[in-house]
């Protein structure tokens, strides 16, 4: 017995010198049993594993730019209602460069959007062109107040913003919304409209000038706050009609607007602001050249931003305009399921954008109670839950699939290609460290194992059912 123990020792022991030779560090999380550290250990058999994925570092596509979410009115409301301890314990696991996700660009509305407490603009007085009356007061209690706790975690995260709707002087129905719900809004029947490609904005120059001037305004009185803008997306969902803030834009009018207006106020008096198009929700290819191939409009633009049915024109965008930066700006935000089939479906959505050239990509919500619902009825998913009634907070599980990515994934690291079973896996390198990083889902009800083939190097690891790893490769 004593000399199987010790020949037992030896092996462990030999194991675990290779398994630190490899550098290997490996969490896994189950709906059941989250980031759980494990200890990668070589396998001693011969047996073929389930999957294998091989891995060339000099096989390398986009750069990959960082993760974040949305700043929104009801996620900083909702926060309000715990501890200031649990508060600052929430952002920490958000925003940390050491323990959290690491988020680094983040996204916030320019006005109100279906996660504000209620509709406004930065500027509601009728026919003031000269934008004398704008103001950003109404973040100061709010979305500023949420920003700057975030910067005092991560003084380096990049904001971006973007409107979802105008000032509702600058729309012919004067409204916010698009779509009536009498539910929700009061929009007249009449204006009531889901067309696509008419735009709702006044296309005239004095309008086109005013609004470019809310932009530039915008930009600047943030800045004046601390919060540098370093880029806007002009439209959420410019073919969009919706009961809450919207604007549905023809793309050759947005495309005059950047062009004719935007792109050269911001050249003037916001340089260090870039624009982009976005948010790009439809898969027809000729919605984004429309706006782009307008005159010079392109030549102001820096990337592209998509979302929900934008994942369909990813692919296509990215081959006719490869020096284009891409992201994707809003993951698909579901029915407030917060489970673990909404997990699996954003993995999925991961896999796509990055195969298809996305340097970055947003979650939405990062915080919610637990009702999860808009002022405009819509109910949806949030890392984050937090009982209104109970104030237990609930992390849920694309939290931690978020995670999963964000805090391996440096900015500057690189996407890798693969070959072989490499469907639910997605792959980076970070050369400044020389590490491989793999996200690699299991999607079974069993257990599989995975064969990593790593410049010509193997590592053999067996996954959990139903199981999200990150593994951490120092090569």
């Amino acid at each position: 017995m004593k000399i199987v123990k010790i020949t037992t020792a030896l092996l462990f022991l030999s194991l675990t010198v290779m398994a630190q030779k490899n550098k290997v560090s490996w969490v896994s999380t189950t709906n059941d049993k989250v980031w759980v550290t494990k200890t990668y250990i070589p396998e001693n058999n011969k047996k073929a594993a389930d999957l294998s994925i091989s891995i060339d570092t000099k096989n390398q596509k986009q750069k990959i730019d960082g993760f974040g979410g949305c700043f929104n009115e009801l996620g900083w409301d909702a926060l309000g209602m715990v501890t200031p301890k649990e508060k600052q314990q929430i952002l920490n696991d958000l925003f940390d460069l050491k323990s959290g996700c690491k988020f680094n660009i983040c996204r916030m509305p320019i006005g109100a959007n279906d996660y504000a407490v209620n509709w406004y603009s930065h500027n509601e007085t009728a026919g003031d062109f000269a934008m004398t009356n704008f103001s950003i007061d109404r973040d100061k209690k709010r979305l500023i107040p949420y920003i700057k706790e975030a910067q005092k975690i991560n003084p380096k995260m990049a904001i971006w913003a973007s409107p979802w709707c105008p000032p509702a002087w600058m729309k012919h129905s004067k409204h916010y919304a698009c779509k009536a719900n009498p539910e929700f809004n009061d929009l007249p029947k009449e204006w009531s409209s889901t067309e696509e490609l008419v735009s709702r904005f006044i296309t005239e120059p004095n309008y086109f000038e005013a609004y470019a001037l809310y932009f530039s305004k915008f930009v600047k009185a943030y800045e004046k706050e601390g919060i540098p803008i370093y880029a806007v997306h002009v439209q959420n969902e410019y073919n969009s009609a919706q009961n809450f803030p919207s604007c549905v834009w023809k793309p050759q009018d947005l495309g005059i607007f950047i062009s004719d207006y935007l792109g050269p106020k911001f050249k003037k008096e916001n340089p260090k602001t870039q624009i982009w198009l976005g948010t790009v929700e439809r898969p027809q290819l000729e919605r984004v050249t429309d706006i782009l191939e307008y005159k010079n409009a392109k030549d102001y633009v820096t990337g592209v931003g998509f979302q929900w049915a934008g994942k369909g024109a990813i692919k296509a965008v990215h081959a006719e305009y490869p020096k284009m930066q891409l992201m994707q700006t809003e993951t698909e935000c579901g029915d407030g399921s917060n489970d673990w089939k909404a997990a699996e479906h954003t993995f999925g959505l991961m896999k796509h954008y990055f195969e298809n050239g996305a340097n970055s990509y947003m979650y939405w919500n990062m915080v919610l109670d637990e009702t999860g619902k808009s002022q405009w009825g819509w109910k949806q998913n949030s890392m984050i839950s937090i009982d209104s009634k109970t104030k237990a907070i609930r992390y849920n599980p694309e939290f931690y699939l978020m995670k999963h990515l964000s805090s391996f994934v440096a900015p500057g690291s690189v996407k890798l290609a693969t070959t072989g079973n490499d469907e639910n896996a997605i792959v980076f390198y970070n050369a400044k460290e020389n590490k491989v990083i793999v996200l690699a889902y299991n999607n079974l009800d069993d257990k599989q194992d995975l064969q990593l083939n790593i410049n010509n190097k193997n590592l053999k690891m067996e996954l959990d059912a139903k199981s999200f790893n990150t593994f951490t490769i120092g090569l």
